[in-house]
C-alpha cells in the first residue's frame, strides 16, 4: 500500500515516536520512525514499517507534537529512521514538517536514516530522487546511508548497524560537491 495525496497533502504513516532516543544520533533526540520502504533489507531491524500503510496517519497534530517534544533543552534534535524516510512518497511528506522544524528550532540537528546512497542514489539521476530530494537534503546534518547488511552487521559501531553504512556530514558534502563523511561518530 502506497500514501495517498489528500488536498495537495501527502500523506504518510509513521510506525512510532522516540520521545527520548540516544541511539540514533548525537545527544538527545527524538526519533520519528516512517512508515514504508523498498528496501527489504534482510535483518532489518524494523521490518513491520517496509509497508506504506503501517502505524498511523502523519497529520498536522502529529507535527505539531514533535514540534513540542523539541522544545526542551536537553533534547539535540529529530532523527528520521524507517521504514525509508528517502523514499520519494515520504520526502514530499516530510519537507515542509522539516522546515516547521529548522524555522522553530534552528540550532537543533537533524539526522537521517536511509538505505539510498547519497553520492548515488539521492542526487543527480538517482533512483530515489524526486522534485523534494534536494531541498530535503538541504535541511539535514547528518545522514546515515547504505543498506543494513547482516553479513557486515558490527554492534560495536556508533549510530549504524553495519559496516558499509556511512556517516556523511550533508551540509559539508552539499558545499564540497562532494561526499564528506564525519569520522567525528566511527
Amino acid at each position: 500500500m502506497f500514501p495517498a495525496v489528500v488536498q495537495g497533502y501527502m500523506i504518510m504513516n509513521y510506525g512510532e515516536i522516540k520521545k527520548t532516543d540516544i541511539a540514533n544520533g548525537e545527544g538527545v533526540r527524538v526519533s520519528l520512525f516512517v512508515s514504508g520502504c523498498t528496501h527489504h533489507c534482510p535483518g532489518c531491524f524494523n521490518s513491520e514499517t517496509w509497508d506504506f500503510g503501517f502505524g498511523k496517519k502523519f497529520t498536522r497534530e502529529t507535527e505539531h507534537e514533535l514540534l513540542e517534544l523539541l522544545k526542551p533543552s536537553y533534547i539535540a534534535g529529530l532523527s528520521l529512521l524507517g521504514g525509508e524516510p528517502m523514499e520519494p512518497e515520504n520526502q514530499r511528506a516530510l519537507l515542509p514538517f522539516l522546515h516547521r522544524v529548522r524555522e522553530a528550532y534552528p540550532k537543533k540537528t537533524i539526522w537521517c536514516y536511509t538505505g539510498y546512497l547519497f553520492d548515488r542514489e539521492l542526487q543527480g539521476q538517482g533512483r530515489a530522487v524526486c522534485e523534494a530530494t534536494e531541498e530535503l537534503l538541504s535541511l539535514l546534518d547528518v545522514l546515515v546511508d547504505g543498506e543494513f547488511v547482516q553479513e557486515k552487521k558490527n554492534i560495536s559501531l556508533r549510530f549504524r548497524g553495519s559496516e558499509n553504512q556511512r556517516i556523511i556530514d550533508v551540509k559539508k558534502s552539499l558545499e564540497n560537491g562532494k561526499t564528506v563523511q564525519s569520522f567525528e561518530f566511527s
